[in-house]
């Protein structure tokens, strides 16, 4: 099986072709650009160094969230226009699983961390049991220093990675000596990744038509929460809320 693996959920793009067990091609980028501007440039670049041609394609696997909302509508836009003008099925995949699956059958406990601003990250706790990783708390938005009291009510290692990580090293303390943050190289999401924690979608055939693909968000966005913050006296201006508009246009929840 051939698959195109997008991921656009936070500040690093990534693009991946994958065919059966094999990693043909990934492109990675967290530069300072939009991911309207890099993701299909990204695309186009790996098929161009590849024997692939886009229409060979079995499927679209892409991160359905949570994470930025502009960067969750920019994959779901991008892996559903694929999906109609390629007649291919999209499987949607729990972005922060597949950042689990970046440490794939380590012993510790894995705590991916994505900044979600707002005081906030979207985390979840993971473990491997030999091939299989455990879900041990479902991915969320909660504040960090929830997180961390969560975690160390464990009192086993964790290891962090993913870009809210920053938002928790000033929190550690010298007693935390069994909380491990990856270094840079290790700790930013890969498409391939992503792939691995979708392996069990992949092989049961759980796509989607790519009209029922929705981005999951967890919660509503800040401009959504702004604006009905500043019309809640006027009901007429909430029912035109332009941030609803726009996330429905995208098949958003």
């Amino acid at each position: 099986m051939k698959l195109l693996v997008l991921d656009s959920s936070g500040l690093v793009a990534s693009v991946a072709l994958i065919e059966d067990d094999q990693l043909i091609a990934e492109y990675t980028t967290g530069n300072k650009l939009t991911h309207s501007q890099t993701l299909l440039p990204m695309l186009d670049e790996v098929i161009k160094r590849t024997s692939f041609e886009i229409e060979d394609i079995d499927a679209v696997v892409v991160a359905k969230g949570p994470g930025s909302f502009t960067g969750l509508r920019i994959g779901a836009a991008t892996a559903k226009g694929l999906g109609l003008a390629l007649d291919k099925p999209i499987i949607p995949v729990p972005t922060v699983d597949g950042l689990a699956y970046q440490l794939f059958g380590t012993s510790m406990i894995i705590c991916p961390m994505m900044d979600a601003r707002r005081k906030q990250v979207y985390t979840g706790f993971y473990r491997f049991e030999g091939s299989e990783m455990k879900v041990l708390k479902e991915q969320c938005a909660q504040s960090v220093e929830d997180t961390l009291i969560q975690l160390r009510e464990y009192n086993e290692p964790v290891v962090f990675l993913g870009d809210g990580v920053k938002r928790i090293e000033k929190l550690l303390d010298e007693s935390d000596t069994n909380l491990t943050i990856l270094d840079i190289s290790q700790r930013i999401p890969k498409a391939s990744s992503l792939l691995l924690a979708g392996r069990r979608l992949v092989v049961s055939e759980e796509s989607s038509d790519p009209m029922d693909m929705v981005p999951y968000y967890i919660r509503r966005s800040e401009a959504e929460v702004l604006w009905e913050e500043r019309h809640k006296d006027n009901p007429a201006m909430l029912s035109q809320n332009p941030t609803v508009v726009v996330t429905e246009a995208v098949g958003a929840e």
